[in-house]
């Protein structure tokens, strides 16, 4: 079975195209192209431009995405788009497409659960068999693990997410949002060797980055005045930009690391899968291998190619519930900002 999937929940624009065989084995990947709308340094990205950035690219990525697999309209069986969560505006342009698609190829629509899919992709990339999951992006900080046919959100972040806690400090900064504000943080962090005192907020297995986000800014705004005399403590260097970078990360991570530990000794697993564009950051990955090593244990991480928002994600999830023979009707085909991950039930799971 072949399946095209569209995801473009918020600035990247993605079309994939899978194959699962027939016969058990490792599903293929055909196609995986994505476009992302890049707003200046300084500003994020309004629903409104990113929508019409989708609305301007998804004919385009998909012809691409179709000669690239080799294959022809004939030979896909449905249609996979993002339902949600995510921007409104973007959603909504990726649901029109799917709609599109489908009413023009006569083909069945699968809508699908974002965080989902970022689950299933990794769990299919990195072949990790029940691992915690710690779900991280722009728009989502989840402690994730499976039950009984759901996926159990264990913690989460209270306020903003943790991607949404470093893209806008890279707003506060002026860093250029190309290729991804978080990913130029995480270079200038490497440069960084203060840790600076930052609000350090974990509450069970819930988190809170609002707090530190206020004070990185504060500091932030100190040093841009050119404050003279800010040195650390006990070494007398001056402060600079990448030990605010380097500060922010090494906290954010930390708490991140907390709480996938403790969620790890509640359910027994020695496996982390870490998944969503944070999951990227080799810091991270870094921090949460130091913990899993010590407790016996190791962790599951994809490229950039899979943990940054894409089409094949969206089109493995959506193909896995096709299987069992899931499909959206067409008045149904909509999306929404709020769709929790265990809204879903996965029976394509034991």
């Amino acid at each position: 079975m072949i399946a095209l999937g569209l995801e473009g929940s918020a600035n990247k624009l993605g079309v994939g195209i899978i194959l699962h065989p027939q016969k058990s084995g490792p599903a293929q990947i055909l196609a995986n192209i994505r476009h992302t709308f890049v707003s200046p340094p300084g500003e994020g990205f309004l629903p409104k431009d990113t929508a019409k950035h989708h609305r301007s690219w998804v004919v385009r990525l998909v012809k691409a995405a179709l000669q690239e697999a080799g294959i022809t309209v004939n030979d896909v069986d449905c249609i996979c788009y993002t339902k949600g969560p995510g921007m409104g505006a973007p959603l909504q342009s990726v649901a029109i497409s799917a709609r599109m698609l489908g009413l023009l190829w006569d083909k069945k629509l699968v809508g699908v659960n974002h965080c989902v899919g970022h689950i299933e992709m990794g769990r299919e990339i990195t072949g990790a068999q029940n691992p915690v999951v710690l779900y991280v992006s722009g728009g989502n900080t989840q402690i994730i693990a499976y039950a009984s046919q759901r996926y159990r959100i264990f913690g989460e972040a209270l306020d903003i997410a943790v991607g949404n806690c470093l893209d806008r400090f890279a707003r506060t900064l002026n860093i250029s949002n190309d290729p991804a504000p978080g990913y130029n943080i995480e270079q200038m962090a490497k440069n960084g060797k203060h840790l600076l005192d930052l609000p350090y907020t974990v509450k069970g297995m819930d988190c809170s980055f609002s707090g530190i986000l206020v004070s990185i800014d504060i500091l932030a705004a100190k040093l841009e005045k050119g404050h003279e005399g800010w040195t650390d403590e006990f070494t007398g260097e001056v402060i600079t930009r990448e030990d605010l970078c380097f500060s922010l990360q090494e906290t954010v991570f930390a708490m991140l690391v907390e709480i996938t530990e403790r969620a790890m000794a509640h359910v027994g697993s020695s496996q982390v899968l870490i998944v969503g564009g944070v999951g990227c950051n080799e810091r991270l990955q870094g921090m949460m291998g130091m913990m899993a090593r010590e407790r016996g244990g190791s962790v599951y991480a994809t490229d950039e190619r899979f943990c940054i928002d894409n089409g094949i994600m969206i089109a493995h999830a959506g193909l896995l519930a096709y299987r069992t023979g899931f499909t959206t009707d067409l008045e149904d085909s909509t999306c929404t900002q709020r769709f929790r991950t265990d809204e879903v039930l996965v029976k394509w799971r034991d």
